[in-house]
């Protein structure tokens, strides 16, 4: 699987983003979606997850505030972000994960610049 972010900007306190991260490949629907940001000297850290089925989760950091889906037939995920703060400020990525028995298989994307303006 390859995947393609973009969507990325430079945006105003209290603006909006809309990512989206493009799939290759067929098996786009059997993989969890994620969206991880890494801010400069900081661990790369998870902002959503949404499932294969279509459930959707987030950590603090996008709680509230973003939104994440996915468009199974483009295989594309998006993640909304509303309300957008300094402390967003960091590279984006996509992941794609699943299971094969009790191994993971993970997939990056080569991430997108989020930059918060104050």
């Amino acid at each position: 699987v390859q995947l393609q972010a973009s969507g990325g900007g430079l945006v105003q306190a209290g603006g909006f983003l809309r990512l989206s991260c493009a799939a290759s490949g067929s098996t786009f629907s059997r993989y969890a979606m994620g969206w991880y940001r890494q801010a400069p000297g900081k661990q790369r850290e998870l902002v959503a997850v949404i499932s294969s089925g279509g459930s959707s989760d987030y950590t603090d950091s996008g709680k509230g505030r973003f939104a994440i889906s996915r468009d199974n037939a483009k295989n594309t995920v998006y993640l909304q972000m509303n309300s957008l703060k300094p402390e967003d400020t960091a590279v984006h990525y996509c992941n794609a994960r699943r299971y094969v028995l009790t191994s993971k298989i993970d997939f990056w994307g080569q991430g997108t610049q989020v930059t918060v303006s104050s």
